[in-house]
């Protein structure tokens, strides 16, 4: 299931081609699922008040917080969901990072244990970068542990299955085919989706791979905002192909900021 951490709102024309001036409140979610291995895995871990006003932020940081204006759920952060879960933060034994905005790791201190499934490669060029180049990428380092590097599994090492509906392969996360990372480059550096490959209907978290569902439609992917913030446009556009071909081949496809509510949210999420 996936809890929605905030919300954020900006015009639809920024998410959608064509879209209208008027307002959506974009969800940010992060995703809990128990792997019958691994034990309790987060994907992610959304927005949190590290963000918003956590103390010592950084001038950049709280300027993109000003910016950005998410607007916190309280009872779908992961103290509190995990609590609905009759579990806690030390009882989360992973988390897969599926890239490294401030919006899908501003939690990870609460996670000191936990196991961190990442693409190793791009964390070393992270930590090598200077403060301000990283923000060039939509990186704020300061919310991200000091052990991280320790704590990393790299998925790169990891063995590569073959993927349903026309997604070729992914990393096999857990050694069972339940979880696969599936690239999906363009949004950020190293940015991949979770496949849920054993479901009775496969489903591909896109995460970030665009904002709404309605962009995943032909000729109706953002330009200007897509381009503002993407790593490499012509890959988003290629990752955008790549889902909605998915979602052709009989899949199923969830997006990480779709304002939409989905049978795979976790109940009572305020609207």
């Amino acid at each position: 299931m996936f809890a929605n951490s905030a919300f954020v709102s900006a015009p639809e024309r920024l998410a959608v081609r064509g879209g209208g001036r008027h307002p959506l409140r974009f969800k940010v979610r992060y995703g809990v699922y128990q792997q019958p291995t691994a034990g309790l895995v987060l994907i992610d871990t959304g927005y949190g008040p590290q963000v918003t006003e956590g103390p010592g932020r950084s001038l950049p940081l709280r300027l993109y917080a000003r910016l950005l204006r998410p607007e916190l759920v309280e009872e779908h952060q992961p103290v509190r969901v995990l609590e609905r879960l009759n579990a806690s933060t030390e009882d989360v034994a992973a988390i897969v990072l599926t890239h490294f905005h401030a919006d899908h790791v501003a939690a990870l201190t609460l996670f000191p244990k936990a196991r961190i499934y990442a693409k190793a490669a791009v964390l070393a060029r992270i930590l090598a970068r200077s403060r301000f180049a990283n923000l060039r990428h939509g990186v704020f380092d300061e919310l991200l542990p000091q052990d991280l590097t320790s704590r990393i599994v790299d998925i790169a090492q990891l063995p590569v299955r073959r993927a349903p509906h026309g997604l070729v392969e992914g990393a096999d996360l857990f050694g069972d085919g339940t979880l696969l990372a599936v690239d999906l480059p363009g949004h950020a550096e190293g940015h991949f989706g979770i496949c849920f490959a054993g479901l009775p209907v496969p489903l591909l978290y896109a995460v970030d791979a665009q904002w709404c569902a309605a962009a995943l439609a032909p000729g109706k992917a953002p330009g200007l905002s897509s381009a503002l913030v993407a790593t490499d446009r012509r890959a988003l556009a290629a990752s955008t192909r790549r889902v909605a071909a998915f979602l052709e081949n009989g899949g199923d496809a969830l997006l990480c900021h779709d304002p939409s509510d989905s049978p795979y949210d976790l109940p009572g999420a305020p609207a």
